[in-house]
C-alpha cells in the first residue's frame, strides 16, 4: 500500500524527510583517473625481471640443503652408532632428534619444494640405519671379526638383533623425517 501524495487527500501523514545535500568539493581529476586500490591501478615497485633473478636462487639453497641434509645424516648416524652401548636400549627414541637434524637444513633452505619432505623421510631412516650398524660395527670389532670378514658379521649381527620395537623406531624417523621437514619448510 502506497501512502497519500500531499495535496490528494490532504496532507501526508508521513514526516517530512530531510534533503540531502553534499557539503564536500568536487574534485578536479583527470580523465582516465583511477584511485589507488582500484582494479587497473599499476602495482607501484614492480619489477617483472626480478621473479628470474629470484628462481635462480633456490636451486643453489636447494643444494645447500641437500649437501647439509646429507653431512647431518652422517653425524647423526655416527653419534647415534657411538654412543655408549649400556644405553642402547633407550637410544632408539632418539630417531626423532635424528630427523629434526636432518629436517632442518631441508626445511630451512630447501624452502616448500614436494620433494624434500620424503627425502628427509629417507635420509632420517637412514641416520638410524647408519647408527644402528655403527653400533652392531662396534660390537663384531670388539669381539673380533669372523671368518667371512667384518662387513658380512656385522649385517648378520644388525639382522639377529632387530626387534620388533625397531620397526617403531624406523617410522618415528620416517614420519617426523617427512612431518619435520614439511613443517620447517612452511614456516620460512
Amino acid at each position: 500500500m502506497t501512502a497519500p501524495a500531499p495535496g490528494a487527500d490532504g496532507p501526508s501523514p508521513r514526516p517530512h524527510t530531510a534533503q540531502h545535500y553534499s557539503v564536500a568539493p568536487t574534485l578536479d581529476t583527470p580523465d582516465g583517473y583511477v584511485a589507488p586500490g582500484m582494479p587497473g591501478v599499476p602495482v607501484t615497485g614492480y619489477d617483472p625481471l626480478t621473479p628470474a633473478a629470484h628462481r635462480r636462487a633456490p636451486r643453489r639453497r636447494t643444494a645447500l640443503a641437500l649437501t647439509l641434509a646429507l653431512l647431518a645424516t652422517l653425524l647423526g648416524g655416527l653419534a647415534y652408532g657411538c654412543a655408549p652401548l649400556r644405553a642402547a636400549d633407550s637410544l632408539g627414541w632418539l630417531a626423532i632428534a635424528q630427523a629434526g637434524l636432518v629436517a632442518l637444513p631441508l626445511g630451512l633452505l630447501g624452502g616448500r619444494n614436494r620433494l624434500l619432505p620424503p627425502l628427509g623421510a629417507l635420509l632420517a631412516a637412514a641416520a638410524l640405519l647408519l647408527g644402528q650398524l655403527t653400533q652392531q660395527l662396534r660390537l663384531v670389532h670388539a669381539t673380533g671379526p669372523g671368518p667371512r670378514g667384518l662387513l658380512p658379521d656385522t649385517l648378520t649381527s644388525w639382522r639377529g638383533d632387530l626387534r620388533p620395537l625397531d620397526l617403531a623406531f624406523y617410522t618415528i624417523a620416517l614420519t617426523g623425517g617427512f612431518l619435520l621437514t614439511r613443517r620447517t619448510a612452511n614456516r620460512t
